[in-house]
């Protein structure tokens, strides 16, 4: 099945795509091509992606915004131009495992009535150590709503059960959800929660992603913002509501 590759980009991470293109080339899965997405001009990020030859190759396409719109709006303008079944979120620091685009199509070919699909991700060291980030779900089936109910967010302690960066998508409930959410820091979880509370989905036992660790990211940066909490509570609010609702089931054959 189709996959359609989704990394919105900046110009401070354009040096990471380099190693995102060379994660793709490595996959097993035939059928798949990449949107970039620049969220300011191509001149913030074509110079490396000429360099390491991913202008020459039909499956990868480029387009801007032109303006700067932050990760959120720039993962949903790129999915404003897909088409394809299944979409593959990659950050453009991160990378994918080489038989991660085909143990998650395989997975969702088999599971119709999965929503998403996730393996564990590993976190990757400026030093090149992989450090396991385990799921907290079994291989198998993950029950509508289970994500949300996993989900640890007291003061003193946070954590997600799967690792939002890496997931495979059937690209009508992302568009059901409505895209990546406009939460500061939290727009993939935002997403997360919502298509966990709509529908079910499938974890593998293979490792899919390295994600990247480095003092650019914005997790490591200092912020002013105070909203953490109720935009916590926004997103719960808004996966009661849509658990309250029915659930979701594909519309149309994949193919």
């Amino acid at each position: 099945m189709r996959v359609e590759v989704v990394t919105a980009v900046h110009g401070a991470y354009a040096r990471f795509l380099p190693d995102a293109w060379r994660s793709l080339r490595a996959q097993t899965h035939p059928d798949w091509h990449w949107l970039i997405q620049a969220d300011g001009t191509a001149a913030d990020v074509l110079g490396p992606l000429q360099d390491c030859g991913a202008t020459t190759d039909s499956r990868v396409t480029l387009a801007v915004n032109g303006t700067r719109e932050g990760p959120a709006v720039t993962r949903n303008i790129a999915l404003g131009r897909a088409s394809a079944p299944l979409i593959q979120n990659l950050d453009a620091d991160d990378e994918l495992e080489p038989t991660a685009l085909r143990s998650l199509a395989t997975a969702l070919t088999a599971h119709p009535e999965a929503g998403f699909a996730v393996g564990p991700a590993r976190d990757l060291l400026a030093s090149g150590d992989l450090i396991e980030f385990p799921l907290s779900f079994p291989p198998g089936p993950i029950p509508r709503g289970a994500l949300v109910d996993s989900w640890i967010t007291e003061p003193h302690e946070y954590r997600l059960p799967i690792h939002p960066a890496g997931v495979m998508w059937r690209r009508e409930l992302l568009l059901m959800a409505g895209g990546w959410t406009a939460i500061h820091n939290m727009e993939d979880t935002g997403l997360l929660m919502s298509a966990s509370a709509m529908a079910p989905g499938i974890a593998i036992d293979t490792v899919t992603l390295r994600y990247r660790k480095h003092l650019a990211q914005r997790s490591t940066k200092t912020s002013s913002f105070e909203g953490g909490g109720e935009q916590i509570t926004l997103i719960r609010n808004r996966a009661a509501l849509l658990l309250a609702g029915p659930s979701w089931h594909p519309r149309y054959p994949q193919r």
